[in-house]
C-alpha cells in the first residue's frame, strides 16, 4: 500500500495546482514576463549582511528580487518566505496590511516551488536575519510539481542524474561542483592561451574515424549520401593545423565513443588536445604536471587535496614509470619476472581470467601483454600521480618510436586515483612510417578487433608536406572534474549523463 499511496498523493498535489493554474488563466495572468529584479539574493547578503538593523533602516534600501520559494510559514496576517534565486536565499516577511488582503489572500495560496518576484525595503529582523519587508509580490511562474523534501533531497540516484533540474535546485552541492567545473574550464582556458596556444574548433562529423582506439558512433549524410562518425578524438585534424603552421594549438572539445557506461566513462565526453610544435614527451609531462597543479589550485585553493577520503598530493613530483617498473612496484610478487616470456604473460593474464585468445589479445606482441597484465595487476593501485611511460609501438599507432628502443614509443599515460586522466606522446611524423601503422591497424581491424583505426589518406598526405618534431597531449576534463570536486562517478560532474529510457513517460 505504501508503494502506491505515493504517487497517489503526487497526483492529488498535481491535481491541486493545475486547479490553481487553471484560475490564473482564467484572470489572464498566468506566466507574466514584465518583473525585472534589481538584486540578487546573494548581492544582497554580502552588502547588507554586516550592517546592524538601525543602520539599514536609516538606509532605506529598495530592492526587487525574484526566485523560487522554497520555504513558507503562514502565521495569520503575516507570514515569512524564502526565496532562493541561483545559489543564494533570502527571507520575505509578507503582510496583510503592506500589500492589501487580496493580495495576502492570494500569496497563501502559492506553493512551494512556486516562483515569486517581490518588491520592498530591506530589514533585520530580531534573530539579526535579512529579510524583504514586502510591498508587492507576484507570481511569476506555477510549479505544478513538488519539490524534493528538503531534509532528505533526491534518495534515488537515477532521478538525479535524469532530472539535473531538480538536483540543482534541492542539492547545493550538486550546484556548486557545476560552478567549479565552470572555473576549470575557464582557468584551463586561460593557461593555455598564456603558453602561446591558440583555441580551434574541429569538425565533430568524420568521414573516417580517427586519432584513437575507439568504437564509433555512425550517421548518415543525407544531402552527401555519405556515412559519417561522431569523433572519437580531435587529434588528426589538430596535427593538419601543425602542418599549416599553426605551432601550438588546442582543442576543448566534445567527443563520442561507442563503448560501455561505467563509474568512469559515459559516450559523450569532454577532453583538452593540445599540440606544441619542437616539443617532444617529456616537455609534455612538465607542462602537464603545471597545468593541473593550476588547475587544482583554482578548483581547491590548493595543490594537496582529499579525493575520496585519501589525500592526494600535486605538490610533489609525479612519479614516472615504465609498464614493468609498475608492475614490480604495485604488484610486489612479479618483481623479477620474466617479462619478454609471451607464453608467461599469457599464462598470467589467464589466471586473471583475461581472455587472451580474442581481439585485441589474440596474437598479440609482449609489449601489448605486458601492458594487459600492467592493467590488470597495477593501474587501479596508481593514487599518487603517475606517468606510465615508454608505451609498446603496437598499441601505440600514432607515437613516434624511441631513437633507444624501436619496440617503444614515447608515449606516456597519467594515471591519477587508480584511473587514468591523460595519453600523450611525441607524434610520429615520418609518413611512411604512419602508413605501414595504419596498414598494420586495418589487418588487425579484419582480424577482429573493432577498436582498430582506419587508414587515413588524407592525414598521410598532410603528413607528406611535413610536420615538425611534435608533442600533443589529451586530457580527460571529465574525469579531472571529478578528481577535483571529489565525485565519485562521471555522472555527478556530467549535466546530462547518458541513461537508459524512461519504463514510463511521466504523468
Amino acid at each position: 500500500m505504501n508503494d502506491r499511496a505515493e504517487p497517489l498523493d503526487e497526483n492529488h498535489i498535481l491535481a491541486e495546482r493545475r486547479a490553481k493554474l487553471a484560475a490564473l488563466r482564467l484572470a489572464g495572468v498566468a506566466y507574466p514576463n514584465d518583473f525585472k529584479p534589481d538584486a540578487s539574493a546573494g548581492d544582497l547578503h554580502q552588502k547588507f549582511d554586516a550592517l546592524d538593523a538601525q543602520a539599514l533602516e536609516a538606509n532605506a534600501v529598495e530592492v526587487a528580487l525574484a526566485g523560487r520559494m522554497v520555504l513558507q510559514r503562514l502565521m495569520g496576517k503575516a507570514s515569512f518566505a524564502t526565496l532562493k534565486d541561483g545559489a543564494s536565499a533570502l527571507q520575505i516577511y509578507v503582510r496583510s496590511e503592506d500589500i492589501g488582503p487580496d493580495a495576502y489572500a492570494d500569496f497563501k495560496r502559492y506553493d512551494l516551488g512556486d516562483i515569486l518576484g517581490v518588491t520592498g525595503t530591506l530589514f533585520k529582523t530580531r534573530t539579526n536575519e535579512l529579510t524583504v519587508k514586502v510591498r508587492t509580490v507576484r507570481l511569476l511562474a506555477k510549479s505544478l510539481r513538488p519539490l524534493p523534501d528538503k531534509f532528505h533531497g533526491i534518495a534515488d540516484a537515477e532521478i538525479k542524474y535524469r532530472q539535473r533540474y531538480l538536483g540543482l535546485i534541492a542539492d547545493a552541492r550538486t550546484r556548486e561542483r557545476f560552478v567549479i567545473r565552470s572555473r576549470i574550464l575557464a582557468a584551463l582556458r586561460e593557461f593555455m592561451v598564456a603558453h602561446g596556444f591558440l583555441e580551434v574548433e574541429t569538425p565533430m562529423l568524420h568521414p573516417i574515424p580517427g586519432g584513437a582506439a575507439a568504437l564509433p558512433f555512425r550517421t548518415h549524410h543525407n544531402a552527401l549520401d555519405m556515412p559519417m562518425f561522431l569523433r572519437i578524438a580531435p587529434e588528426l585534424y589538430l596535427k593538419r593545423l601543425i602542418v599549416g603552421g599553426f605551432e601550438r594549438v588546442f582543442e576543448i572539445n566534445r567527443s563520442f565513443r561507442n563503448e560501455g557506461i561505467s563509474p568512469r566513462h559515459n559516450p559523450e565526453f569532454t577532453m583538452l588536445e593540445f599540440y606544441a610544435a619542437y616539443t617532444d614527451y617529456r616537455w609534455l609531462m612538465d607542462y602537464t604536471e603545471s597545468l593541473l597543479r593550476h588547475l587544482a589550485t583554482i578548483a581547491c585553493g590548493s595543490q594537496v587535496f582529499t579525493y575520496q577520503g585519501q589525500s592526494i598530493n600535486f605538490e610533489q613530483p609525479f612519479d614516472r614509470l615504465s609498464i614493468t617498473a609498475a608492475i614490480e612496484k604495485y604488484a610486489p610478487e612479479y618483481q623479477g619476472a620474466n617479462f619478454a616470456d609471451a607464453a608467461w604473460l599469457r599464462g598470467e593474464l589467464k589466471r586473471h581470467h583475461v581472455d587472451v585468445d580474442l581481439p585485441p589479445l589474440a596474437g598479440a606482441g609482449i609489449g601489448a601483454l605486458q601492458l594487459a597484465l600492467f592493467e590488470e595487476v597495477a593501474e587501479h593501485k596508481l593514487w599518487h600521480p603517475t606517468f606510465i611511460i615508454d608505451y609498446p609501438v603496437e598499441v601505440s599507432p600514432l607515437a613516434r618510436p624511441s631513437d633507444h628502443d624501436r619496440q617503444v614509443t614515447e608515449r606516456f599515460e597519467l594515471f591519477i586515483a587508480g584511473r587514468e586522466a591523460a595519453n600523450a606522446f611525441s607524434e610520429l611524423n615520418d609518413p611512411e612510417e604512419q602508413a605501414e601503422r595504419f596498414r598494420a591497424q586495418m589487418l588487425a581491424k579484419e582480424a577482429g578487433d573493432a577498436e582498430a583505426m582506419y587508414y587515413d589518406a588524407d592525414y598521410i598526405r598532410a603528413l607528406e608536406y611535413g610536420m615538425p618534431p611534435t608533442g600533443g597531449c589529451g586530457i580527460g576534463i571529465d574525469r579531472i572534474v571529478m578528481l577535483l570536486t571529489d565525485a565519485a562517478n562521471i555522472r555527478d560532474v556530467i549535466l546530462f549523463p547518458h541513461l537508459r529510457p524512461e519504463e514510463s513517460s511521466p504523468t
